[in-house]
């Protein structure tokens, strides 16, 4: 089988920012053996890589001169059942809230917390996704990948992925890092028995108290999470955006003791080590950028952790936007907000 290799993609499509760029030569991996192929590949398999999934956490700026691989790996199954999990397997082209509604109509509870978060399956571990009280992390059992100089497949469990709050390996660089080192091709995830539900959150403690149900099951709280996202987050497919731009900060007890006697009023959330997770929304709200433009991006009028296209906005325009509103939270409460997609 070979490779069929397209030149000058609009990549539009293919992110959901909607930004403008072309990728001069793509190449569709619609299984791992297709990696492998690249890797032999005369021209391409020395030729620098961009893995591009559903393009939902990454921000276009220019053209793309490497070989774009787009990972479209289809597959859903029931890998194996143990008397204390359900162990399943999507490839990695498969959208991520499809996993998780077919996970849970298939009778396989434990990511319904993580519902409509946008992206792939391959993506997820890359920034170890999470919502409600659930990352990837806690239900990751191992993720197949191959490898980009060698195209050896590998299986790695999910002690070596060095997940961190919106980071694992396969982000990092360095020593041991595998950031453009590998392709995922398929992840296995670990749904737990007994099912038990998550249901820390704030947002997930109002639907109970609205609803009267102490006791919801896997569905109901799919079904909650997915009306608790639809009421605050744009939907990509009809406003660009990549879902929540930046981390919410993470500070010690102290920094936040400081911050609360100067604000309130800040939303933050204390953590199992002693740490305090700050809501960066609430820090930018409170900066005054909700509904505020540079260009074509703009700053989500219902939720400011997220930036938007109105319709033709550019890379750059995002950038700008972004580091405005960075000098802005650090200059009235010290802290650094991080990005959470990638710059390209």
């Amino acid at each position: 089988m070979n490779l069929t290799l397209e030149h000058d993609v609009n990549l539009k499509p293919y992110n959901s920012f909607g930004l403008p760029a072309v990728a001069r030569r793509l190449v569709r991996i619609r299984e791992a053996a297709d990696v492998r192929r690249v890797v032999d590949h005369p021209q391409l398999g020395r030729a620098p890589k961009f893995v591009l999934g559903g393009g939902s956490n990454i921000v276009l700026t220019q053209d793309v001169e490497a070989v774009v691989l787009k990972v479209e790996i289809p597959g859903l199954r029931l890998l194996e059942e143990r008397e204390d999990a359900w162990i399943i397997e999507a490839g990695a082209g498969v959208v991520w809230h499809e996993l998780v509604q077919w996970s849970v109509d298939s009778g396989y509870p434990g990511l319904e917390n993580m519902a409509l978060i946008p992206g792939t399956v391959g993506a997820a571990p890359v920034q170890n996704i999470g919502a409600y009280g659930i990352e990837l992390k806690d239900r990751l059992e191992a993720v197949e990948v191959v490898d980009l100089v060698t195209g050896r497949p590998a299986l790695l469990p999910a002690s070596v992925c060095r997940f961190g709050y919106r980071d694992s390996v396969f982000k990092q660089t360095g020593f041991g890092g595998l950031a453009g080192k590998s392709v995922i091709t398929a992840v296995r995830l670990r749904c737990p028995k007994p099912w038990r539900p998550v249901l820390g959150y704030l947002e997930l403690e109002r639907k109970i108290a609205e609803s009267g149900n102490t006791t919801p099951s896997a569905r109901q709280i799919f079904d909650w999470v997915c009306e608790i996202r639809r009421a605050k987050l744009p939907d990509p497919a009809r406003i660009g955006n990549a879902g929540s731009f930046f981390k919410n900060p993470v500070v010690s007890e102290e920094q936040c003791r400081d911050i609360i006697g100067r604000d309130p009023g800040i939303v933050h959330y204390p953590m199992p080590d002693g740490s305090v997770k700050l809501a960066a929304g609430w820090m930018i709200d409170a900066c005054g950028w909700k509904g505020k433009a540079v260009g074509g991006a703009a700053v989500y009028e219902k939720q400011a952790l997220v930036l938007v296209n109105r319709g033709e906005a550019r890379g750059a325009e995002v950038v700008t936007l972004a580091r405005a509103i960075q000098e802005s939270v650090y200059g009235r409460f010290g802290i650094r907000l991080e990005p959470e997609p990638v710059v390209v």
